[in-house]
């Protein structure tokens, strides 16, 4: 069977069957198509067969992967491919997956998130916070937009929200009468977080009031200048303006603040279960990188409540 009609299949098969996300379909497409171009090389054909992918061909698009990519993007690869030719095994297209017959281990090297102090939260907050009391002309764009960028800047730093969370988070998502969000992550798996800060919970109903005298039927909270769901790069961008308007010299990102969000849970001793909730983490071995990321809390504890302390060589009791 022609490899691309077997695509096509489970392409399908993602959309209306298993109902994936628009990103996960564009990046299965991508990764096929560059997969048909490799095994188009390999096997000197421009109209490959599915019975041409063997282990042998499998090994070398990994080789291959491996020495143009970063381990994440190539494990993100292969898994693509694994679940495609998972379905066509259970379709029976194919026998066996050739995967079956291949041991294969990708570790992805621990890198530890970068997170903000507390201090540097504080200056990027003043430096937005400034920037409102700059613009305080109430019919200008200006105006709403940096008041939508304060009520980002606080829900992200308040809730520790994934920025594709952010973007796409709804009206009705967010509760006002009972300070709450409803969030949509990872395979559509929904969990509460509640808004307990006053300064958070009045920023978003500031924008929100705003927002809401030129666009009262809007279905997303955040939206651009177009009246259109604000995009990723857009909060990139801004975070990235406050950050450099705050001298800080960090590669800022929205994830650095769930990050930022994570790290000072723990060190006020907060339960890491709780944050793996919070954080919308399906396991908690996800969720456990802050362990290893909260030295500060760390070095305080060994300081404070380590047993050494406790006790001197020069103690009478201990010197014969």
């Amino acid at each position: 069977m022609n490899i691309k009609d077997c695509i096509e299949s489970f392409m399908f098969h993602c959309m209306y069957e298993k109902n994936l996300s628009p990103k996960t379909i564009s990046a299965y497409s991508s990764d096929f198509e560059q997969f048909i171009t490799f095994l188009k090389i390999i096997i000197n054909d421009d109209n490959p067969d599915i019975i041409e992918i063997d282990k042998t061909v499998i090994k070398k698009y990994v080789e291959h992967l491996i020495k143009t990519y970063q381990v994440k993007s190539v494990k993100r690869k292969v898994a693509s491919l694994k679940a495609f030719l998972n379905h066509l095994e259970f379709e029976d297209i194919i026998t066996v997956n050739p995967f079956r017959k291949i041991k294969m281990k990708l570790k992805i090297p621990q890198k530890l998130p970068n997170v903000l102090s507390l201090k540097e939260v504080k200056l990027i907050w003043k430096k937005a916070y400034q920037d409102l009391q700059d613009n305080q002309q109430n019919d200008t764009y200006s105006f709403l937009s940096v008041n939508r960028d304060i009520a980002i800047l606080e829900l992200l730093f308040g809730t520790g929200l994934r920025i594709s969370e952010l973007c796409s988070l709804k009206v009705q998502q967010i509760d006002f009468k009972n300070n709450i969000v409803q969030i949509f992550g990872k395979g559509a798996k929904e969990r509460i977080i509640h808004l307990c800060n006053s300064e958070i919970i009045k920023s978003l109903k500031t924008y929100d009031k705003l927002i809401g005298v030129k666009n009262r039927n809007r279905e997303y909270f955040f939206l651009n200048r177009l009246q259109e769901p604000i995009s990723d790069q857009s909060v990139r961008l801004m975070i990235k303006k406050y950050a450099k308007l705050a001298k800080i010299d960090k590669n800022i990102t929205p994830h650095t603040f769930r990050h930022t969000f994570a790290t000072l849970l723990l060190e006020e001793g907060v339960d890491i279960k709780y944050i793996q909730h919070f954080l919308g983490h399906s396991s908690i071995s996800t969720t456990q990188i802050y362990t290893h990321v909260n030295q500060k809390s760390q070095k305080k504890m060994l300081n404070t409540k380590h047993p050494r302390k406790n006790f001197s060589m020069l103690d009478e009791h201990l010197v014969e």
